[in-house]
């Protein structure tokens, strides 16, 4: 019995700053969601994104990169597509300002708070010593030279970021094809420069 309650206690600080990141990816995506996905706006745009990145991607496959005559009416297309597609994604980042400002005062509110209660004290503890670089970052704030104890600070850090993509992956608010980090913003074909 005394030994599953020091095993509760030992975790329960980590187990604290998992819960309290996950209660903070919640919120932030509600936010987001109340001030952007929700809009009709966005909803257009990101459309319109999807089916301008399509559209190129289908132009470019069914080009011959082994032309490399003067522009042709097709290139000039893709060209037009390509122009388009990076409008479209400037307005969604501009669109999306308005909620990331919030959603950072929210994160800083938090982490403020986490900070406060877990000044000093190791959270949890790396079946590893990290690299040197991490090692700043995972011992931060942290007193002794145990390189395995981790920080408050690193593991939010890790939670938030972790948790907070894979749920706009689940609630489908991650970033549409055609935007940076969608998977296809348009990059240039090593085939064609």
């Amino acid at each position: 019995m005394a030994s599953t309650i020091f095993s509760a206690s030992k975790y329960s600080d980590s187990l604290t700053v998992v819960g309290i990141s996950i209660c903070t990816a919640i919120i932030c995506e509600s936010i987001s969601w109340l001030l952007i996905y929700r809009t009709t706006s966005y909803k257009t745009l990101r459309s319109s994104i999807d089916k301008a990145s399509k559209k190129l991607e289908s132009m470019k496959t069914t080009s011959n990169p082994n032309l490399i005559a003067k522009k042709s009416s097709k290139t000039k297309k893709i060209d037009r597509f390509e122009s388009s597609l990076k409008e479209s994604n400037r307005d969604l980042s501009l669109f999306k300002f308005k909620s990331g400002a919030v959603v950072a005062l929210v994160l800083f509110v938090v982490f403020g708070l986490l900070n406060s209660l877990f000044e000093g004290k190791a959270v949890a503890k790396l079946p590893f010593v990290p690299v040197r670089i991490i090692q700043k970052m995972s011992h931060r704030g942290l007193h002794g030279h145990d390189a395995t104890d981790c920080s408050m600070a690193f593991l939010y850090f890790l939670c938030s970021i972790s948790i907070r993509t894979n749920l706009q992956k689940f609630l489908g608010f991650s970033p549409p094809r055609g935007a940076p980090g969608g998977g296809l913003f348009p990059m240039p074909d090593p085939k064609t420069s």
